[in-house]
């Protein structure tokens, strides 16, 4: 499978490339030049990892079977709690596909334990023998994610830059303690937009350091959004072997998301023939995505709100790219990029805006309305949700009201613990906030009557190892001498 930026489809990379690379030099994302078929008729006899090697050999087909299924195996054998990757949980109507069961209790650990082995793959075939450097902007689960996966990993460094205060005690936490020689963590003041555009700086300037080539682990990676195409295609196959549905019956997927990434995921599974319905676009007081669906403009000049949802907090929503460009094609995607960069905007024509509400429904709710989803779901089913999988439940709701015809089975995308969240799903619950997190987790415990992750509850104990505070403009300077560092 050959790769063209979004920006650019004359000239094409293979897939070791465009992992290794993570942006194109053009500066747009890389997509696939064809959207290859999953082989439907034998989703119901695939295991878990099954899955996930039959759409990566699809996508990925420079890397052999034997070597894809090695990486698969090691991704997930042992760092997912229950063994499944994505269960499914029923939820009234609706059924939650619970995405945080991996060691950082996040939906990102899904790619991002397989991300490195793809990279080292990727190097192998290339033949690259200097070191690769992860450059990471987060906000929130995709720095400690990122963390956890690249950690003393041979021939690999990661940094990883998250805003200043915007992210939630425990998230700062499993990324400030995160041990590896190889690991590197700093806040940045500003939010995440400032650190995800910093970091693009970076990619289009390549600094110069000897022996080391840079790549990233944000969805803006194709190695790292191909991951997560599976658990749409393991879902269908859950629903069908439970006999929810019958193969071939559309499914809807309502998924909270900021940088589009999670989403998109989804919309490249109905590429490759998922039967997808309708895609839920959820998003919190940060309502770009929201305001784009509705509107066809694409505005990020807007106050910026720090939500109780903090992984959602963010204005520009990098993969929209990806959608932008299979839609209208590379050359008015560079113009919108261009106008994005000047300007802060740009604006979709009617038919382009009309193509996309035929497959997206976007809407929002804000920290008010999450806390009483919190609190309705609980008291309804005692079942505890975090704050961005309640802005998802919150959006499927309106989404029922506003669309009463459409009777397709709808899966809610679950994309972190609420333990990870304690300071905003205890207060939702009526129940008293503490200085102490470990006093938060253990009345969640008792009030929700399930385990704390074992990996969550060691973190409050551990030693907080990176310190580093700087300022925006000084992330670039700051990569170069850290990737330059020999430790």
């Amino acid at each position: 499978m050959q790769f063209f930026s979004t920006r650019n489809y004359d000239k094409t990379v293979d897939a070791p490339t465009a992992i290794t690379e993570g942006i194109a030099k053009d500066g747009g994302l890389y997509l696939p030049v064809s959207f290859p078929s999953f082989p439907m008729e034998r989703l119901l006899t695939l295991d878990n990892e099954q899955v996930s090697l039959q759409t990566l050999s699809l996508l990925f087909d420079e890397f052999t079977e034997e070597e894809l299924k090695t990486a698969i195996h090691n991704a997930y054998s042992e760092n997912f709690e229950n063994g499944d990757i994505s269960p499914l949980t029923p939820l009234g109507d609706a059924y939650l596909m619970e995405l945080f069961h991996g060691p950082t209790c996040a939906f990102k650990d899904v790619a991002l334990c397989l991300l490195p082995h793809l990279l080292r793959l990727s190097a192998k075939k290339l033949g690259i023998e200097d070191d690769i450097c992860i450059l990471t902007a987060t906000s929130g689960d995709t720095g400690s994610a990122a963390l956890f996966g690249f950690s003393d990993v041979p021939g690999t460094k990661i940094i990883v830059f998250y805003p200043h205060g915007g992210v939630s005690p425990m998230q700062r936490r499993q990324m400030v303690t995160c041990p590896g020689k190889n690991t590197t963590v700093a806040a940045v003041k500003g939010n995440f937009d400032d650190a995800q555009t910093g970091v693009k700086n970076i990619f289009a300037n390549q600094p110069n350091v000897n022996g080391v080539r840079f790549s990233s682990a944000n969805s803006i990676n194709i190695g790292r959004l191909a991951p997560q195409i599976a658990y749409y295609f393991k879902a269908y196959r859950d629903l069908c072997k439970n006999g929810k549905i019958a193969m071939g019956d559309a499914v809807n997927f309502v998924v909270p998301t900021g940088n589009f990434g999670d989403i998109l995921a989804g919309y490249f599974a109905k590429k490759m023939g998922l039967p997808v319905g309708r895609l839920i676009c959820a998003s919190n007081e940060n309502r770009v995505l929201t305001d784009f669906f509705e509107t066809g403009v694409y505005d990020k000049n807007r106050p910026f709100h720090l939500t109780a949802s903090a992984s959602m907090d963010i204005l520009i929503s990098s993969n929209l790219e990806r959608l932008i460009s299979l839609v209208v094609g590379p050359e008015k995607t560079a113009q919108y990029m261009k106008e994005l960069k000047e300007s802060g905007r740009y604006s979709l024509d009617k038919e382009t805006h009309e193509k996309l509400n035929a497959e997206f429904f976007g809407a929002n709710a804000d920290d008010k309305e999450t806390a009483v989803i919190i609190k309705k779901v609980f008291e309804k089913y005692h079942y505890v949700m975090d704050p961005h999988t309640a802005v998802g439940y919150a959006v499927y709701e309106k989404y029922k009201a506003e669309t009463p015809k459409d009777k397709n089975v709808t899966v809610i995308l679950s994309t972190a613990s609420p333990y990870k969240f304690t300071r905003a799903v205890l207060p939702a619950l009526g129940t008293e906030v503490f200085d102490d997190e470990t006093a938060n987790m253990e009345t969640l415990r008792i009030i929700s009557g399930t385990e704390m992750p074992k990996a969550l509850f060691a973190t409050l104990h551990a030693e907080e190892l990176h310190k580093d505070v700087i300022e925006i403009e000084d992330m670039s300077a700051y990569v170069e001498r850290k990737a330059a560092k020999h430790e």
